[in-house]
């Protein structure tokens, strides 16, 4: 099993390029199942998930090759309504294929999803939203069957603004008859991205970024290219490495906008950040500052996959920090790894009380979630002597080669 070695106390200088993002490029794999056509997807990271989501598109009968950062997928070929268990099970995203096949075949065949094991993520808001749409979902033995003759458009108000949700409905009512419109729609960068994307493809959509998107159903579809936006959270974990190695980062291939919640808690942790519309400098302090009070929110709230790290930084700032987990209630799971390293953090329930230390040291620790291992990662890296990470799987679901980029900018760490 592959890990981390880290030597600790190097400060982080450079320039490094942020690659696509994992949750913008898995959802739109899953929907080039719907345009019955060809779909080329430029800046798509080399990920776990990525692998994972193209053999799922394999497994039903699409052609899918990539040459680097670019993947192929032609879905005429598309043969088979059953996504096979195994992969399913690998990540969460794969619940995305309900929304994605309907669409396409009007029935899906698949198993509850896996992945990081960070609390109940419950699919309710899914199912009784396609269900509006005109599906019938029969569920037992850990599986889901779904068929839908007559996809009908109509007004979905969410309970709470899911991203998954929200996706899944947009790509049934691409093929809905009518019109629909999702209220309390979530508004995170990813999902405009999949409404760039199925626009290119045919589809009627317009909203995303907001609360409400309206979709207006099509019948046809055609071949369409597509480049992923940057990945925000690469982008936030780069930007906790320099903070939290008192470095001098200049990140490119960003977008500014979408880490706005990021920049505002590290200048509180006395950062200084300077940015233009496409890249960003961030400077660490000597010893960063307590931050009163991170809550993780939807976006444009503080990100719930940025909490782990900025968890690192604040372990060795100067004074106490308080952490409000709202979104996963079991996303502490590194709290223990940290402590180990010796961190001063105490936990009740969903919120983190962190008590800043001079020094972090050394230790062999193991990444539970894909996160909770980044965060490992950014302690090592200030951690006076060797620490070990163990487990990285989890790490590689949602990083492209994390180390390369570290070590460009003069971290000393190898994979072994």
């Amino acid at each position: 099993m592959a890990k981390f070695i880290i030597e600790g106390g190097k400060r982080l200088i450079g320039e490094a390029l942020i690659s696509g993002a994992k949750n913008s490029v898995l959802p739109i794999l899953a929907a080039t199942v719907i345009n019955g056509n060809t779909s080329t997807i430029f800046n798509s990271p080399n990920l776990r998930d990525v692998d994972t989501m193209e053999d799922i598109l394999r497994s039903i009968g699409c052609k899918v090759n990539r040459v680097d950062n670019m993947v192929y997928v032609d879905s005429k070929p598309l043969n088979k309504i059953r996504i096979p268990e195994e992969l399913v099970r690998e990540m969460r995203s794969s619940i995305i294929f309900l929304g994605a096949m309907l669409a396409r075949c009007g029935e899906v065949e698949i198993s509850y999803p896996g992945g990081c094991e960070i609390g109940p993520r419950p699919i309710d808001l899914h199912l009784k939203s396609l269900r509006k749409l005109g599906a019938h979902i029969d569920e037992s033995h850990g599986f889901l069957y779904c068929k839908a003759e007559n996809l009908k458009g109509c007004e979905i108000q969410l309970d709470y603004p899911s991203v998954g949700a929200t996706e899944n409905i947009m790509m049934v009512a691409v093929k809905a008859k009518g019109t629909t419109i999702i209220r309390n729609a979530a508004r995170e960068p990813e999902i405009v991205d999949l409404q760039n994307y199925l626009n290119s493809s045919g589809a009627r959509i317009c909203g995303a970024g907001t609360s409400v998107i309206m979709v207006d159903g099509v019948d046809n579809f055609q071949s369409v290219e597509h480049t992923i936006i940057p990945d925000r959270i690469v982008a936030g974990t780069c930007m906790v490495a320099s903070a939290i190695t008192g470095g001098e980062i200049v990140l490119k291939n960003i977008e500014v906008e979408h880490i706005q919640s990021i920049i505002a808690k590290l200048r509180e942790a006395g950062c200084m950040v300077y940015n233009n519309c496409t890249s960003l400098k961030i400077i660490g302090p000597r010893r960063p500052n307590a931050v009163e009070s991170i809550q993780t929110l939807p976006y444009p709230g503080f990100p719930t996959d940025m909490q782990a790290q900025m968890m690192a930084l604040l372990s060795i700032a100067n004074g106490t920090s308080i952490i409000s987990e709202t979104i996963f209630q079991n996303r502490f799971k590194h709290v223990e790894e940290l402590l180990r390293m010796g961190a001063n953090i105490k936990t009740v329930e969903k919120v983190a009380v962190i008590k800043g230390v001079t020094e972090l040291t050394g230790a062999k620790v193991s990444a539970k979630d894909l996160r909770g291992g980044a965060s490992l990662i950014l302690a090592g890296l200030v951690a006076k002597g060797t620490t070990e990470v163990n487990n990285i799987f989890h790490i590689d679901r949602g990083y492209d080669q994390l180390e390369k980029v570290l070590q460009s900018l003069g971290a000393d760490i190898k994979r072994i």
